[in-house]
């Protein structure tokens, strides 16, 4: 698995929503990730199968369900390597301020 497959990975807004729903509940089927998309299911699927190349998701058979979990290994290691060197409490300042200066709704 390289960073750059899951740079490519994250670059989509419809991926990290994908990612967002299993943070939120973790073991969700194709049909309960696709609730809400506003995409096909054939679309949800290639979206899954780029999350799952870049090692975002891990998938589970139970029964003929296939179940799909968040993998944050990556995300972490990317934290690792590019954030981890700088102040944090810094780095959450600066957060706060765009979110209050852009509107916490965003």
């Amino acid at each position: 698995m390289s960073m750059d497959a899951v740079f490519k990975a994250l670059a989509d807004p419809i991926r990290r929503q994908l990612l967002d729903s299993l943070r939120a509940r973790n073991g969700q089927t194709l049909n309960e990730l696709c609730d809400g998309q506003g995409i096909t299911r054939q679309a949800v699927t290639k979206h899954l199968a780029i999350l799952e190349d870049a090692n975002l998701v891990a998938t589970l058979k139970r029964g003929r369900q296939k179940l799909h979990y968040l993998n944050a290994v990556p995300i972490h290691e990317i934290g690792e390597r590019w954030i981890s060197k700088f102040d944090r409490t810094k780095l959450q300042a600066l957060h706060t301020l765009k979110q209050e200066l852009e509107g916490k709704d965003r």
